[in-house]
């Protein structure tokens, strides 16, 4: 029997090498009113003036958002939808109806994924696999969130006027997608690592940083162990979500575990926002870590402000059943390392 050899892609346990020159081709961020008004705004690709989005219900207007990033995304690289082969793409409302109905839209083949918050590498790191290995020459990734929507999914709906507690955080209305293949100048994406569910008992869905921290950690240290890497080896660390709650924690976390990020960690849910914008602990959601590195981010690393980045979206995977039963929340963290070509 011959024996095909191919070079490993698989570093330790729960980390992946992207071998060849697979890229994030472009992306594309569109945001609500409130993230509009925050000091990443020149960042964004469209904010919209209300929530709606020219829409008659909010769920619509996640739609409409999640839409025009990927086709925002797509004029950016030249291309026609039916030049992608699929589309990877997740959302926080039941089923992923802001997924299905968008790839049903662009007439476009599907695999929808949840990863709550952390959706965006998830499918970020998903495309890349499916490119590096050669069974997709173009893959869009997206993930979209809308305030209104989520609240009155796992929450209360908004026009209940719920008190929330200064732990809570401010679901991020918006969408991102980006374009993932081998051509252009866009950053290459160089390593994923995959998370594992961590629990740490935490029941509380208005405290989702206490929850979501260890996951990031967990992810971050895997990360280091499986690449042989450091912190110092990036130019920026973020993580999605974990907010003002959240942010400490896992810097004690790593600190712990022997790894010193003061200098280049960063978090997406304190970027977001100005500080007087501030809601509560600051920003969550799908968007959150979406738009932060689909328009913040990536534009920095093209304009040379940034080499080497590493982006660990969180997300917590309760569902409105499970809190409602008293389940614990369990939690997960996917990283993505995006590096310009004359960084490696």
């Amino acid at each position: 029997m011959t024996t095909l050899t191919v070079p490993s892609r698989k570093l330790g346990k729960q980390s992946w090498r992207f071998t060849g020159q697979t890229r994030l081709i472009a992306s594309a961020a569109v945001v609500g009113p409130q993230e509009g008004k925050g000091p990443l705004a020149a960042f964004f690709d469209k904010v919209y003036g209300d929530l709606y989005a020219g829409q008659d219900t909010w769920e619509k207007a996640e739609r409409q958002m999640m839409e025009e990033a990927i086709a925002i995304a797509l004029r950016k690289a030249g291309l026609a939808k039916q030049q992608v082969d699929l589309i990877l793409a997740g959302d926080l409302l039941n089923q992923n109806i802001t997924a299905s109905f968008t790839a049903e839209m662009l007439g476009m083949p599907l695999l929808g994924m949840f990863g709550a918050c952390s959706t965006s590498m998830l499918t970020l790191a998903n495309a890349a696999a499916l490119v590096d290995a050669g069974y997709a020459d173009c893959v869009l990734a997206a993930c979209s969130s809308h305030n209104a929507t989520a609240e009155r999914q796992y929450r209360y709906p908004t026009e209940y006027g719920g008190q929330k507690p200064p732990s809570a955080q401010m679901t991020v209305t918006g969408a991102g997608a980006a374009v993932v293949g081998r051509a252009g100048d866009g950053p290459v994406i160089t390593y994923a690592t995959m998370g594992n569910v961590v629990d740490m008992g935490v029941t509380d869905p208005f405290d989702m940083g206490t929850a979501m921290a260890p996951a990031a950690v967990s992810t971050l240290t895997a990360h280091f162990r499986d690449t042989g890497r450091q912190p110092r080896d990036y130019d920026l660390i973020v993580t999605g979500d974990l907010a003002a709650v959240g942010y400490p924690i896992a810097k004690e976390l790593l600190r712990k575990e022997g790894f010193e990020l003061d200098h280049v960690y960063q978090d997406c849910g304190l970027l977001i926002y100005a500080p007087e914008q501030q809601v509560q602990a600051g920003a969550s959601g799908c968007a959150c870590s979406a738009a932060v590195t689909y328009g913040y981010l990536v534009k920095q690393m093209l304009s040379g402000q940034l080499k080497k980045v590493l982006v660990c979206a969180t997300g917590a995977l309760l569902s409105p059943v499970s809190y409602q039963q008293g389940h614990s929340i369990p939690c997960i963290a996917h990283a993505v390392a995006l590096e310009m070509p004359d960084a490696r």
